[in-house]
Protein backbone atom coordinates (compact mmCIF):
# COMPACT_ATOMS: atom_id res chain seq x y z
CA UNK A 1 0.00 0.00 0.00
CA UNK A 2 1.35 3.40 -0.66
CA UNK A 3 1.50 5.82 1.72
CA UNK A 4 1.64 9.97 1.11
CA UNK A 5 5.11 9.81 1.97
CA UNK A 6 6.02 6.96 -0.67
CA UNK A 7 4.00 9.30 -3.71
CA UNK A 8 5.80 12.63 -2.22
CA UNK A 9 9.13 10.83 -2.59
CA UNK A 10 7.84 9.57 -6.50
CA UNK A 11 6.93 13.10 -6.76
CA UNK A 12 10.54 13.94 -6.37
CA UNK A 13 12.20 11.18 -7.98
CA UNK A 14 10.45 11.96 -11.34
CA UNK A 15 11.33 15.93 -10.80
CA UNK A 16 15.31 15.31 -10.82
CA UNK A 17 14.02 12.35 -13.06
CA UNK A 18 12.70 14.84 -15.42
CA UNK A 19 15.77 17.75 -15.34
CA UNK A 20 18.22 15.02 -15.61
CA UNK A 21 16.64 14.11 -18.76
CA UNK A 22 15.91 18.02 -20.24
CA UNK A 23 12.72 17.38 -20.14
CA UNK A 24 11.43 20.79 -18.41
CA UNK A 25 8.16 20.09 -20.53
CA UNK A 26 7.17 17.54 -17.34
CA UNK A 27 8.34 19.75 -15.21
CA UNK A 28 4.21 20.82 -14.45
CA UNK A 29 3.40 17.39 -13.93
CA UNK A 30 5.89 17.44 -10.61
CA UNK A 31 5.15 21.17 -9.82
CA UNK A 32 2.24 23.33 -8.73
CA UNK A 33 1.94 26.40 -11.28
CA UNK A 34 2.54 28.45 -8.35
CA UNK A 35 5.51 26.68 -6.86
CA UNK A 36 7.58 28.92 -4.69
CA UNK A 37 11.61 28.64 -5.12
CA UNK A 38 13.21 29.64 -1.82
CA UNK A 39 16.69 28.85 -3.31
CA UNK A 40 18.46 31.19 -5.27
CA UNK A 41 19.99 29.26 -8.01
CA UNK A 42 22.72 31.49 -8.41
CA UNK A 43 21.56 34.83 -7.06
CA UNK A 44 18.70 37.66 -7.92
CA UNK A 45 16.28 35.26 -9.24
CA UNK A 46 12.42 36.20 -8.49
CA UNK A 47 10.93 33.86 -6.00
CA UNK A 48 7.29 34.97 -7.15
CA UNK A 49 5.03 31.89 -7.14
CA UNK A 50 5.52 30.31 -10.93
CA UNK A 51 9.26 31.61 -11.21
CA UNK A 52 11.00 28.67 -10.41
CA UNK A 53 10.03 27.14 -14.14
CA UNK A 54 12.41 30.04 -15.47
CA UNK A 55 14.64 29.78 -13.22
CA UNK A 56 15.13 25.65 -13.94
CA UNK A 57 15.04 26.17 -17.69
CA UNK A 58 18.19 29.54 -17.54
CA UNK A 59 19.95 26.86 -15.27
CA UNK A 60 19.65 23.65 -16.86
CA UNK A 61 20.43 25.72 -20.50
CA UNK A 62 23.58 27.06 -18.70
CA UNK A 63 24.56 24.30 -17.24
CA UNK A 64 24.43 21.30 -19.97
CA UNK A 65 24.39 18.60 -19.80
CA UNK A 66 22.72 18.84 -16.17
CA UNK A 67 22.11 16.21 -13.81
CA UNK A 68 21.12 15.27 -10.40
CA UNK A 69 21.43 11.78 -8.59
CA UNK A 70 19.51 10.97 -6.06
CA UNK A 71 21.93 9.78 -3.28
CA UNK A 72 18.75 9.61 -0.47
CA UNK A 73 15.52 10.71 0.14
CA UNK A 74 13.80 10.85 3.31
CA UNK A 75 9.78 11.91 3.97
CA UNK A 76 7.84 13.12 6.77
CA UNK A 77 4.35 14.29 6.81
CA UNK A 78 4.14 16.61 3.55
CA UNK A 79 8.22 17.01 3.53
CA UNK A 80 10.28 15.79 1.30
CA UNK A 81 14.12 15.85 2.03
CA UNK A 82 16.51 14.77 -1.23
CA UNK A 83 20.67 14.72 -1.22
CA UNK A 84 21.76 14.91 -4.31
CA UNK A 85 25.15 14.98 -6.56
CA UNK A 86 24.66 17.70 -9.49
CA UNK A 87 26.85 17.23 -12.24
CA UNK A 88 26.93 19.47 -15.05
CA UNK A 89 29.63 21.28 -17.20
CA UNK A 90 28.87 25.39 -17.86
CA UNK A 91 28.43 25.65 -21.70
CA UNK A 92 25.57 28.20 -22.59
CA UNK A 93 24.88 31.63 -21.39
CA UNK A 94 22.71 32.63 -18.23
CA UNK A 95 21.77 35.76 -16.83
CA UNK A 96 23.13 36.05 -13.67
CA UNK A 97 26.54 33.70 -14.67
CA UNK A 98 29.73 34.84 -16.48
CA UNK A 99 30.38 33.47 -20.02
CA UNK A 100 30.52 30.01 -20.06
CA UNK A 101 33.84 28.82 -19.27
CA UNK A 102 33.14 25.16 -20.45
CA UNK A 103 34.41 23.17 -17.30
CA UNK A 104 32.60 20.59 -15.61
CA UNK A 105 31.54 20.49 -12.10
CA UNK A 106 30.36 18.11 -9.45
CA UNK A 107 28.56 18.94 -6.05
CA UNK A 108 26.30 18.07 -3.48
CA UNK A 109 23.06 19.70 -2.44
CA UNK A 110 19.84 19.10 -0.09
CA UNK A 111 16.76 20.01 -1.24
CA UNK A 112 14.01 20.33 0.94
CA UNK A 113 10.57 19.94 -0.86
CA UNK A 114 7.27 20.55 0.71
CA UNK A 115 4.13 19.24 -1.82
CA UNK A 116 0.70 20.29 -2.19
CA UNK A 117 -2.17 17.92 -3.85
CA UNK A 118 0.43 15.67 -5.22
CA UNK A 119 2.87 18.25 -6.31
CA UNK A 120 5.95 20.50 -5.36
CA UNK A 121 4.55 23.41 -3.91
CA UNK A 122 7.56 25.05 -2.45
CA UNK A 123 11.77 24.39 -2.52
CA UNK A 124 14.08 25.29 -0.67
CA UNK A 125 17.49 24.20 -1.42
CA UNK A 126 21.53 24.47 0.03
CA UNK A 127 24.44 23.54 -1.98
CA UNK A 128 28.25 23.52 -2.16
CA UNK A 129 28.56 26.73 -4.08
CA UNK A 130 31.77 27.59 -3.43
CA UNK A 131 32.71 24.21 -5.03
CA UNK A 132 30.60 25.07 -7.93
CA UNK A 133 31.99 28.70 -8.21
CA UNK A 134 35.57 27.12 -7.44
CA UNK A 135 35.33 24.30 -10.52
CA UNK A 136 33.75 26.16 -12.94
CA UNK A 137 36.64 29.47 -12.42
CA UNK A 138 33.89 32.09 -11.25
CA UNK A 139 34.64 34.84 -9.28
CA UNK A 140 33.07 35.11 -6.15
CA UNK A 141 29.62 36.82 -5.82
CA UNK A 142 29.96 40.56 -4.12
CA UNK A 143 28.00 41.99 -1.69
Amino acid sequence: MSTAVDDGKKVVQGFFEAVSEGRLEDLPQYMAADVVDHNKIIHGEADEPGAAFEGLRQQSEALAPLTVRVDELIGEGDRVVARVTQRGVHSGAHPRMPEPTVRSFEIEAVWIFTLRAGKIAEIRAVSDRLGLFAQLGWPLPQG
